[in-house]
């Protein structure tokens, strides 16, 4: 084996305010299964994570529910860390960011910076919430966007344009918490030294880390680089790291009514979670944080937080004085057949639904690492290929070939296996582990799991070769039986070991079964020799589609059953019904000429963020339009052929650099995402609606 890593490594911390998901399973599956291995290549590794805990929304959901905010993060906490730990997700420590030992390395990084020249007061003005009497933060005000004009837009950034803007700017601003107007009140605000961090946060994106093993490993994925890159170019912007009163969360020292913004404190959430665990084990904490360590440490991200963990983060750590990260994994998000998670169609599927409906969570570890590899890509849920993928690959390839020989080793044999160290079967399963363990280091999952069925199709072409169930039968075929089953087992075992960090409570019952302590990697290059296993008993049974309809059918009705007001939604994930608009007339209402138009083309938009640059035939012409809704359609080639509603009388209007917008194309909005609408089968391009 090669030399020993000490390894560090985290995964995002889910927000206190909301159930677990599918979603958020995909990147700690992803985590998990990278850590397991690890562990099997017997290297020193730790996984932490915690429940980022501070903010306005964890404190207005406190409110409604009647709790102390303490109280409600006690409560979801239990609710995450079950709803993980049911999918096996082994956390070295779960923990929470509202803890003292997060305390303690917030005020001591912040004294750091400080003392680094990195910290400066500056008075701004922020709009503030007469009837709640609070400053509201950016997403917690909407209005009109100052460019467009389109309503209900957030104090951030306009959907429908895709310009960003200052909360000030908004026309007709009101706040999303009680519908009152807003008022501008002056505030003393901190600010990190962003744009001073350019030289340095250049350097780091693009620079990679010697491993212990003389490994080079890249700091950030060349996709996520391009895009760090893109907002260095771009100019980087002082950072506001604190918030006003009433705020849940850690109060700056010497700054009474002034607290620390939820995205500085929630990364420095992984080193109290480690802390934490250090102070229980008696591990060397300074060993992995001090600048000149040699440990390794990781992090697992969606793409949506890569700014916060490429440039906050390693700014943040090295102008404290500490190491920063050696490398940054971001991943995609989840679609479900293709589209959005759904609540209203029961795909919007909760980790405690699944688990609930008695679904094994390793078939959906499976799955969902079969699709993942080391690039910023999303990833399908197709509910019937999931069905049909975990029946023929775990039950049909890898779990029957145990079921196809333990039996007649048990009851021919006395459970003893014969050595099979000369097999050729055996040597062939082996010289595959290095390339396997190859692609699990490269987070190279699919290719991994792909191999390995390969493997399963080798090993069942073998089964079928030599049909042990008819040597049973023959006279004189004793020890040929023996010697085809003993392959078996030991085949088995191989595959056992390269699924592991896959499934690791079947690998823990094969350790059982072949009465071995545990599966470990080195054990894939051994052969079992002559080894007494124990009887075998089913370690893994079919997925039935029915148990899939039943999930999707219980999401629906958890939906229906539970109506949210605005404060409530934001608290538990749920969409937030916003205020009405003012009343119109009919006639208001046919001054907008809204048509069927039919997407020609749809692309991103290079320079933009935002953008996605759609060409539409509207029946009698054909339009280019903006749209700035690129985060909710991250592959806008799917879009195209799909008819679309769009507001054809807006006058054309400049799109920067990016050319002219000939009208806008409407969606809805919740939980932050859009979501296209678009017309019945028949209706035609240049139909009005209305």
């Amino acid at each position: 084996m090669s030399t020993q890593r000490t390894i560090l490594v985290t995964s995002a911390l889910p927000y206190a305010n909301g159930s677990i998901h599918l979603g958020h399973m995909v990147e700690h599956i992803q985590t998990d299964v990278w850590v397991r291995f690890q562990k099997m290549r017997g290297h020193k590794c730790y996984y932490v994570c915690a429940d980022d805990t501070h903010g306005t929304p964890v404190m207005l959901a406190a409110q409604k529910a009647g709790l102390t905010p303490e109280a409600l993060i006690d409560r979801v906490h239990d609710e995450h860390l079950a709803d993980f730990t049911g999918f096996h997700i082994g956390y070295d420590n779960y923990y929470s960011t509202h803890s003292p030992e997060n305390r303690a390395f917030i005020e001591q990084i912040y004294h750091a910076l400080k003392a680094n020249g990195k910290i400066i007061a500056r008075t701004i003005e922020q709009l503030y919430d007469p009837e709640k009497q609070m400053f509201l933060p950016d997403r917690f005000v909407k209005g009109e966007c100052p460019e467009c004009g389109a309503k209900d837009q957030y104090g951030d950034n306009c959907e429908a344009c895709g310009t960003t803007y200052n909360p000030t700017d908004l026309k007709n601003p009101y706040s999303a918490i009680s519908g009152a107007t807003p008022v501008l009140k002056e505030s003393e605000h901190f600010f990190f030294r962003l744009g001073e961090c350019e030289a340095f946060l250049r350097e780091w994106t693009s620079g990679s880390e010697t491993l212990a093993d003389g490994c080079l490993k890249s700091r950030l994925q060349p996709e996520a680089l391009n895009k760090m890159k893109e907002w260095i170019d771009g100019g980087l912007q002082d950072w506001d790291i604190s918030r006003d009163a009433p705020y849940f969360g850690f109060e700056i020292p010497d700054a009474p009514g002034k607290y620390f913004y939820v995205w500085l404190d929630a990364p420095i959430g992984y080193m109290a979670s480690f802390k934490n665990l250090c102070e229980r084990i008696g591990e060397d904490f300074d060993a992995f944080f001090r600048a000149e360590s040699t440990a390794e440490m990781y992090h697992f991200i969606g793409k949506d937080i890569l700014y916060f963990h490429a440039l906050f983060w390693p700014a943040t750590l090295h102008y404290a004085g500490l190491r920063t990260p050696t490398a940054v994994f971001a991943h995609g998000f989840l679609t479900v057949d293709g589209q959005k998670m759904s609540k209203s169609r029961g795909t919007f599927i909760t980790a405690r639904s699944y688990l609930d409906e008695g679904l094994n969570p390793e078939w959906m570890r499976y799955y969902i690492a079969a699709k993942l590899n080391d690039r910023i890509e999303d990833i399908d849920l197709n509910l019937q290929d999931f069905i049909a993928r975990v029946n023929s690959d775990l039950i049909g390839k890898y779990i029957n070939i145990a079921a196809r020989a333990a039996g007649f080793i048990h009851k021919r044999f006395a459970g003893s296996l014969k050595d099979v160290a000369d097999s050729d079967l055996i040597a062939h399963l082996q010289a595959a582990a290095d390339g396997i363990a190859a692609d699990y280091e490269g987070r190279e999952y699919g290719k991994a799991l792909r191999s390995i069925m390969s493997l399963a199709d080798a090993v069942n072409e073998y089964v079928d070769a030599n049909k042990p169930w008819e040597l049973a039968k023959q006279d004189g075929q004793e020890a040929k039986l023996h010697q085809v089953c003993s392959e078996l087992i030991n085949a088995f075992k191989i595959l056992s070991v390269y699924l592991a960090p896959v499934l690791p409570t079947t690998a823990a019952g094969v350790a059982r079964f072949l009465n071995l302590p545990a599966l470990t990697w080195a054990n894939a290059k051994r052969s079992l020799g002559e080894h007494r296993i124990n009887a075998y008993s089913h370690l893994m049974q079919r997925i039935e589609p029915a148990q899939v309809d039943k999930l999707i059918e219980r999401n629906k009705q958890n939906i229906q059953a539970a109506p949210a007001t605005l404060v409530e939604s934001q608290a538990a994930g749920k969409p937030d019904y916003e205020p009405l608009s003012p009343e119109c007339s009919f006639d208001d209402f046919t001054k907008v000429d809204l048509r069927v138009a039919q997407v020609l083309n749809c692309e991103k938009v290079e320079g933009s963020s935002k953008l996605l640059k759609f060409q539409v035939d509207l029946g009698f012409e054909q339009r280019t339009i903006f749209s700035g809704i690129a985060a909710s359609y991250p592959e806008p080639e799917k879009l195209i052929g799909r008819k679309v509603i769009v507001v054809a009388n807006f006058a054309p209007r400049k799109m920067a650099k990016f050319g002219m917008s000939e009208g806008m194309i409407t969606s809805a909005s919740g939980d932050g995402k859009l979501f296209l609408l678009d017309a019945d089968n028949g209706a035609m391009p240049g139909m009005r609606v209305g």
